[in-house]
C-alpha cells in the first residue's frame, strides 16, 4: 500500500515542474510547441501508476478505459475557452468549468469504460473542436513571448498548478469511473491557461487552447498503451512502454500541426 502523502507529494511536486515547464517553453518558442510538447503525459502517469499499485492492474486498466471519453470532455472545455475568450476572459474559464462539471455527471452516470466508445467519443469531439475553431475562430499559433523570469513568479505558476492537480489525483480514489475521470481532470490546461491570461493576453491563451488540443492525443496514446501494456507487462514496464507510444505520437503530431497551419 503506497501511503496517501506520496500520492498527494508526488503529484504535487510533478505539475509544479510540469506547469513551469510548458509555460517557460511556450514563452520562448511559441504556442504551437507548447501546447504539443507541453501535453506529454505527466500527472496521468503519476495517477494510473499509484492507482494500479493500490487497487489492482484491472482497476487501473478500467480507469484508463475511461479517459478518451473524458479527454473529449476536456476538448469541449478548451475549445469553449479558444471561442471566447477574447470577449468574456476569466468568466469563459468559470462557465467551461461549469459545462466540464456538467457533462462529467452525465459521462459517470451513463458508466461508458468501454475503450472503443470511449475513442470514439474522443475523436468525434477533436474534430468538431478543430471545425470549429479553424473556420469560425480562426485563431493562429502565437509566436514566442519576451519575459524576464523571477523566482516568485515560477513558484506561484507551480504552486497553482500543484493545488490543483493534488485536489484531483484525491478525488481519483473513488471507484474506477471517476479514478479514470479526475486522472484526467483538466488541470494542467486549466492552471496555463489562467497562468497566459494574467500574464499575457486572451489571444495568447487561446493560442494556447488550441494547440493543446493536439497535444490531447499526446494523453490518449499513453491510455490506450496503459489498456493494452499493463496487463501483458505489469506496472513498471507497461508505464514504459506506454510512455514511448505517447512520444511517438507526439512527433507525428508536430508534423500534422505544420501541415494544418
Amino acid at each position: 500500500m503506497v501511503d496517501w502523502w506520496l500520492q498527494l507529494i508526488i503529484p504535487f511536486l510533478l505539475s509544479m515542474f510540469v506547469v513551469i515547464g510548458i509555460t517557460v517553453f511556450a514563452e520562448r518558442f511559441g504556442t504551437k510547441l507548447g501546447g504539443i510538447f507541453g501535453t506529454i503525459p505527466s500527472t496521468i502517469v503519476v495517477a494510473l501508476y499509484f492507482i494500479s499499485i493500490t487497487k489492482g492492474v484491472s482497476f487501473g486498466v478500467e480507469a484508463a478505459a475511461v479517459v478518451p471519453g473524458e479527454m473529449a470532455i476536456n476538448l469541449v472545455f478548451l475549445g469553449l475557452i479558444a471561442f471566447f475568450i477574447d470577449r468574456l476572459r476569466y468568466k469563459v474559464v468559470v462557465f467551461s468549468l461549469g459545462i466540464w462539471g456538467v457533462l462529467t455527471f452525465v459521462f459517470v452516470s451513463v458508466y461508458v469504460v468501454d475503450l472503443g466508445v470511449s475513442l470514439v467519443l474522443y475523436v468525434l469531439a477533436w474534430f468538431v473542436v478543430l471545425v470549429l475553431l479553424e473556420h469560425k475562430k480562426k485563431g493562429v499559433a502565437q509566436g514566442k513571448k519576451v519575459v524576464v523570469y523571477t523566482v516568485k513568479m515560477l513558484l506561484v505558476r507551480g504552486i497553482f498548478a500543484g493545488l490543483v492537480i493534488a485536489f484531483a489525483v484525491v478525488m481519483a480514489n473513488f471507484g474506477a469511473v471517476l479514478s479514470g475521470v479526475f486522472s484526467i481532470f483538466p488541470a494542467i490546461f486549466l492552471s496555463t491557461i489562467i497562468i497566459f491570461l494574467k500574464e499575457h493576453d486572451s489571444v495568447f491563451a487561446s493560442g494556447m487552447a488550441k494547440s493543446m488540443l493536439f497535444g490531447s492525443m499526446n494523453v490518449v496514446g499513453y491510455v490506450v498503451g496503459v489498456f493494452f501494456l499493463y496487463p501483458m507487462f505489469g506496472v513498471v514496464w507497461g508505464s514504459i512502454g506506454a510512455f514511448g507510444i505517447s512520444l511517438c505520437v507526439m512527433l507525428c503530431l508536430y508534423g500534422l500541426r505544420n501541415a494544418i497551419e
